[in-house]
């Protein structure tokens, strides 16, 4: 498994790992996995797709949410096929949400009910977030504590499953299902130089507008069913420049935003990644350093 903070160069380092073994890769990309979300995500390019075989890469429509619960059970099931077939799987990316649920497992909990969701957002439109999550308050305090207001898609999930079982997601998390079924070799790249990085998210950032991140949004703006409250369209990015081409924010305030949004996102990555066990540490995307860790590693034998 390779992870780290966004823009800190993981996926090139995947693929010279890749090319090296002869490996198949998984993304565990919570944006990658939405078909029309190309430029924004930063997916490989076709010559790169034909060159290495990628996994849960355009697998669903951004109007069909695609869980933690789901690529759990998505990856397992790759892993176990790659493995079958003498292979080696990578599991590469920074959505620790997905990653953490296949490492320690996740809670089972009930699948989305559409008439509590609209019911949910009708309370919010008419009262607010701050009054949802004072219902939160009240039914589940330690979840109240670490989902705030300002995360819709979090607090309208804490109180559907509060109101579908009865029981705080608090206490749902802590009944876990079990933890990964097979080993890990887990690297991160964790740079010690946060304005290089900060600089590396500007750059990167900024190609993606000139290879036209904007009409990629106005693209899935077009899409039947495509609206601002699904959670591809609240991923870094492209939350902005649809608030830009709703006419909420100027360009450069999207600009702004889109930076500040995406260096908070890697401080929340750096902050996931501290707590983390078994963890072969990176300063850079060192590919020999790579190699050295994964060749000494009496997991891969």
């Amino acid at each position: 498994m390779i992870t780290g903070p966004t823009a800190c160069g993981k996926s090139q380092l995947t693929l010279e790992l890749a090319r090296h073994f002869g490996a198949e890769i998984i993304s565990a990309d919570s944006a990658q996995v939405y078909r029309g979300m190309t430029i924004g995500s930063a997916k490989p390019d076709a010559a790169t797709l034909a060159e290495v075989k990628h996994h849960l890469i355009d697998i669903r429509d951004p109007d069909d949410p695609y869980s933690a619960a789901d690529f759990r059970k998505d990856c397992i099931a790759l892993v176990s096929r790659i493995h079958s077939e003498g292979k080696l799987p990578i599991i590469s990316g920074g959505t620790m949400l997905y990653l953490k649920g296949l490492k320690e497992g996740l809670a089972d909990l009930p699948a989305a009910d559409p008439d509590i969701r609209a019911e949910i957002l009708r309370e919010a439109e008419e009262h607010g977030w701050a009054h949802v999550h004072d219902e939160l308050q009240r039914v589940d305090p330690e979840s109240s504590k670490r989902i705030r207001p300002s995360d819709p898609q979090r607090l309208q999930r804490a109180i559907e499953v509060f109101r579908l079982t009865g029981v705080p997601l608090s206490i749902l998390h802590r009944q876990s299902v079990e933890a990964c079924p097979f080993p890990l070799l887990e690297i991160a790249i964790v740079p010690s130089d946060r304005l290089a990085l900060h600089q590396a998210i500007e750059v990167r950032f900024r190609e993606m507008l000139k290879a036209g991140f904007v009409g990629e949004v106005q693209m899935l703006r077009e899409q039947p069913g495509v609206h601002a409250q699904l959670p591809a369209i609240k991923a870094v990015g492209y939350r902005q420049i649809w608030s830009f081409l709703e006419g909420e924010i100027d360009e450069q305030t999207m600009i702004e935003t889109a930076l500040a949004a995406t260096r908070q996102l890697a401080k929340r990555q750096h902050t996931w990644l501290r707590s983390w066990k078994d963890l072969h540490l990176l300063e850079a995307a060192n590919t020999q350093q790579a190699l050295k860790i994964m060749t000494n590693s009496t997991i891969l034998g």
